[in-house]
């Protein structure tokens, strides 16, 4: 299966990644107007490169839409009223299906995808919604594509942008950097606080999400009252830190709102 990815970017490579980890029966084909990223992209993975338009399209058995949200109604612009059939997917944030589904034409089928970066790795996790008109045996390409490089996750589109703001490997990176940031303060050296910050942040929670124990038991066994732990966690919280996640989330669900309009 051609799956061509109109957009070399970031997230491109990284999904391009973890097909090769994968070994999928997948033949990556990107479109990029910048040509340095098309040559970084082949040099990597011996992708196939197209750099005109309409032959990569030309080419896709799976059309991924991998631009950044402002930059989709210039590249379906280009694009054009596609004639023939069609399977496509938008992995662009905030665009939603109504706009997608009146840009190409009817032979056109679309889904929507958030794939993580951390799909490089084979341990991506990927939200996907589909319009109520799209056939069982395309929902499960879209599926069976992005379940190549990790967990696939079907929701409502109302809950898109939700998710978006949620499942963010940013959120672990952020808040790694700021522990060990504070330990190298208390006096660590920083590859011993990078060490003990990673295993506080992810190795407690692959622990929780191959385990049996629930979140609340995880945290109480942590953090026995009147501990270190729970000293540490109050003081967090106390200084804010509950309040500075509820304004983040909400900040990152308005420009999410934003990419919509």
């Amino acid at each position: 299966m051609n799956v061509v990815f109109l957009g070399g970017g970031r997230i491109t490579s990284a999904m391009v990644s973890g097909l090769y980890l994968a070994k999928t029966k997948h033949h990556p084909v990107v479109h990029d107007c910048n040509p340095g990223k098309m040559r970084a992209l082949k040099k990597r993975h011996a992708i196939a490169a197209e750099p005109d338009l309409d032959r990569a399209v030309a080419k896709a058995d799976l059309l991924l839409i991998a631009v950044r949200p402002n930059s989709v109604s210039g590249l379906l612009r280009a694009i054009g009223k596609v004639k023939r059939p069609l399977l496509a997917v938008s992995v662009a944030a905030g665009v939603p299906l109504r706009t997608l589904i009146k840009s190409l034409g009817t032979p056109v089928r679309w889904a929507r995808a958030m794939p993580s970066p951390v799909c490089r790795s084979g341990r991506g996790l990927t939200a996907v919604t589909f319009p109520r008109t799209l056939p069982m045996k395309d929902r499960q390409c879209v599926r069976d594509f992005f379940a190549s490089f990790g967990s696939v996750v079907e929701i409502p589109e109302s809950k898109f942008d939700a998710f978006t703001v949620t499942y963010s490997c940013s959120h672990g990176y952020h808040a790694l950097a700021a522990l060990a940031e504070s330990a190298q303060k208390a006096g660590l050296d920083r590859k011993t606080a990078r060490l003990a910050g990673a295993h506080a942040l992810a190795d407690g929670i692959v622990a929780w999400r191959e385990g049996n124990d629930s979140l609340e038991a995880l945290l109480e066994e942590a953090a026995t009252p009147g501990g270190i732990a729970a000293t540490t966690a109050a003081a967090m919280d106390a200084a804010g830190y509950q309040r500075a996640v509820r304004k983040g989330v909400a900040a990152g669900l308005r420009r999410a709102r934003a990419n919509a309009r």
